[in-house]
């Protein structure tokens, strides 16, 4: 059974951010608030933990997985990012965005889109997710909580402990996120592009 954390949305009680990071770093599988659903996540270089969440999902290597980050200096340890993407980037986070941009070595493999060898990122603007990466100093291994069959992410926390109890390490039940997907930012030949308009409005690019 997983545990379950209510966290205050605004005003995360430390103490059980440092809990939920403990979980993170000793292998668990967690479901956490962003700016834009509820997402799963695990450390980044656990296989079996993003393995779990493969399955939960029920997703193929083709899948575009995202990392979580702390700020920009962590993004551009783990992506090569040019400096217009950097303006473009630093200009739109924290917020509901996901940039599509070229891994470096320091991502798994596993975790790269198999032929484009891309990574998604993000810097969400909810206190929780933010206070996880930092706690955390690394990034977080993370895919938007859409089971299978549904078009949708799971909003409320008891729906997702009905239906995950025993799949979870840690809930964190931060109040009801209704889902509206990420804009995504592709930068294909450094040109930036929007993929998918989403929650995030990116006045540069219209």
């Amino acid at each position: 059974m997983a545990q379950y954390f209510e966290v205050h949305p605004e005003n995360p009680q430390l103490r059980l951010i440092h809990q939920a990071v403990d979980i993170i770093r000793n292998g668990g599988v967690i479901a956490y608030p962003t700016d834009s659903s509820y997402a799963l996540a695990c450390y980044i270089g656990d296989k079996q933990a993003m393995d779990t969440i493969r399955r939960i999902r029920q997703l193929d290597d083709k899948h575009d997985f995202t990392l979580v980050c702390k700020d920009l200096a962590q993004v551009s340890s783990f992506t090569k990012i040019g400096n217009d993407a950097f303006r473009l980037i630093k200009a739109l986070t924290p917020g509901p965005f996901t940039f599509i941009l070229d891994a470096t070595r320091e991502v798994p493999r596993r975790l790269q889109h198999p032929k484009k060898k891309t990574i998604g990122i993000r810097i969400p603007d909810h206190p929780v997710a933010q206070m996880l990466v930092q706690q955390l100093e690394e990034p977080l291994f993370s895919s938007t909580l859409v089971l299978p069959g549904d078009t949708e992410a799971l909003s409320d926390p008891y729906e997702i402990r009905e239906r995950l109890d025993h799949e979870l390490d840690l809930i964190i039940d931060a109040g009801i996120i209704e889902f509206e997907p990420t804009t995504m930012i592709g930068f294909a030949n450094n040109h930036p592009e929007i993929l998918r308009q989403g929650k995030g409005i990116a006045s540069q690019l219209t």
